[in-house]
């Protein structure tokens, strides 16, 4: 069977919590064996925790999501501290920088210098980062610039930034993980993106329960009951994204690199491996 590391996805979201155990025993059974759970504010840290505690196959990911800025606490910056220094084996994340049609009603000044600071722990605690990056590409390399080299690594979660910045952000110390976004771009651009990718730096993730994969043929999806699609009950959204979808992320990958499934799955598992190899990690026995 090929061996899976989901690099990035969101167990605790309130769409999937309730059936977060069987979705993690469904991925398990195909093969996924560790999943990185990226917590997004102060409200779901302690739940991202729970999860870990309980889960062998589960990285805790402590981060502020910059769509959350805004329902920080003052105290929020120590509150992360002690959850990264309570919790060996968690690395940092979600955070990151957002322009898009979300993003660009949050003060951009503020997303900086919230996205500084936890990149500035992460290097201080020699943890990796998860970041978010939509629409502010330029930005993020400035930043990256100014603040790098990152020697544990940066995850370009769900990249889908050019082919030319590549070698700039992995000279950083970026990875870039692909999940089932990367089929919205032109196929063109998302090849010559993908082979401009060193093979060390390659990851895979779900970022369940978002990013399904779209299909043309959905038979072979793993399927999500509709009820916990969206807790607001917008009729017309597609069930959520599986965990289990990433080997449909795999397959693409593997197609547009011109490459076996198994040796995608192989390399970006022992760069997620490696990534995921600090002091404290469950990785290091």
């Amino acid at each position: 069977m090929i061996k899976l590391f989901d690099s990035h996805c969101h167990l605790q979201d309130p769409r999937i919590l309730n059936l977060a155990p069987k979705l993690i025993k469904e991925a398990l059974d195909t093969g996924v064996v560790h999943f990185a759970v990226n917590g997004v504010s102060e409200k779901d840290w302690h739940l991202v925790k729970e999860m870990s505690d309980t889960y062998p196959s589960v990285i805790s990911n402590f981060g502020l999501h910059p769509w959350f800025i805004s329902e920080r606490t003052p105290n929020w910056l120590n509150t992360l501290k002690e959850f990264l220094e309570s919790t060996p084996a968690a690395a940092v994340g979600e955070i990151g920088l957002d322009k898009g049609s979300f993003g660009k009603q949050i003060d951009f000044t503020d997303q900086v210098e919230i996205f500084r600071q936890q990149l500035q722990l992460a290097k201080e605690l020699k943890k990796p980062a998860s970041v978010h990056c939509v629409r502010a590409f330029g930005d993020l390399l400035e930043i990256l610039k100014s603040m790098g080299p990152f020697p544990s690594g940066v995850i370009l979660h769900s990249y889908l930034g050019s082919a030319e910045m590549v070698p700039q952000l992995s000279e950083l110390g970026a990875y870039f993980s692909f999940s089932g976004f990367l089929m919205s771009m032109k196929e063109s651009k998302a090849k010559k993106m993908l082979k401009a990718v060193p093979r060390e730096r390659i990851l895979l993730e779900a970022d369940a329960p978002d990013a399904r994969p779209k299909l043309d043929n959905t038979d072979s999806l793993f399927l999500i009951e509709r009820e916990v699609s969206n807790p607001n009950g917008d009729e017309n959204e597609e069930s959520g994204n599986h965990p289990a979808n990433i080997h449909h992320v795999l397959a693409y990958v593997a197609r547009l690199l011109e490459m076996e499934e198994r040796e995608v799955a192989e390399l970006s598992y022992e760069n997620a491996v490696r990534l995921f190899s600090y002091e404290g990690s469950k990785l290091v026995q």
